[in-house]
């Protein structure tokens, strides 16, 4: 892995960060146990902020290529601050790229109305939380669980019709399981500018069944101007929403590993 400098902005704030040429690998090298702020740090380099890093939000389970991150959904909580973890993890300014992960929820999960999933950004600022893409500040291409185990890319862009992101859900029979792995395909190619020819598309392996495309987009306008690229992996996993009716009524948990990122062409 090849470290470079980055020049990234968060909340009108600069900051210089390493990242990485691609393919990158995010490896877990510490003990199974609480994931400190130092482990956190050493395993995440270069991020520019980070939430839910705590005793009792984010574990270790297990160590080596097996280790994944658990993250712990604190009952009557929603949002990063109070009941999942969040952070920015950059790896230098691509024309498109894919992030792979495996994804468990705990067999006694709560799927309420919803929540986040991990995913790709983009751009000088922060574009998520309400905050909408405007073609200059960014993106952001998260994924979401819904009622019942439903499943949706969620995306900030350019031409986005609502101030809280657009949905593209997954084909209606679809549903997450509880207790067994997932594997996640997330790709974004960038597009030219003035055009309408940007991609999104998600694949989903389900166990025991191949690997299926869930959402193909190849129509999207990530950014009007060559200013941004895809720049960063977007780790962010929280119930909501905007208020507690989307909270769990008990403790749960989604476990995350084997987190990669790939360069991919535009098309």
């Amino acid at each position: 892995m090849i470290l470079r400098t980055t020049l990234l902005c968060f909340a009108g704030i600069s900051l210089i960060a390493a990242a990485a040429d691609l393919p990158v690998k995010v490896v877990l090298s510490g003990k199974p146990g609480v994931y400190t702020k130092e482990q956190w740090k050493k395993d995440w380099p270069g991020c520019g902020f980070e939430g839910g890093i705590a005793p009792g939000r984010v574990e270790q389970i297990g160590e080596g290529e097996e280790a994944v991150l658990r993250v712990s959904f604190a009952p009557g909580e929603i949002g990063p601050e109070d009941g999942g973890a969040g952070w920015r993890w950059p790896f230098g300014r691509q024309e498109g790229a894919e992030l792979r992960y495996t994804l468990r929820f705990g067999p006694d999960f709560e799927f309420v109305k919803g929540g986040k999933l991990p995913g790709l950004c983009g751009g000088p600022e922060n574009v998520s939380g309400g905050r909408p893409a405007d073609g200059e500040n960014g993106f952001s291409a998260r994924l979401m669980w819904r009622r019942e185990g439903r499943g949706e890319a969620y995306v900030y862009h350019k031409n986005q019709p609502d101030k809280y992101g657009h949905s593209f859900p997954f084909p209606a029979d679809f549903r997450f399981p509880k207790g067994r792995p997932v594997g996640v395909r997330l790709a974004v190619t960038m597009n030219t500018t003035g055009k309408r020819d940007g991609t999104l598309r998600v694949w989903i392996t389900l166990p025991e069944v191949p690997e299926k495309l869930m959402v193909e987009q190849t129509d999207m306008e990530w950014r009007s101007q060559d200013t941004f690229g895809v720049d960063g992996l977007y780790f962010e996993t929280f119930y909501g929403g905007g208020d507690k009716s989307w909270a769990p009524k008990g403790q749960g948990w989604a476990e995350f590993g084997g987190m990669e990122v790939r360069a991919v062409e535009r098309e």
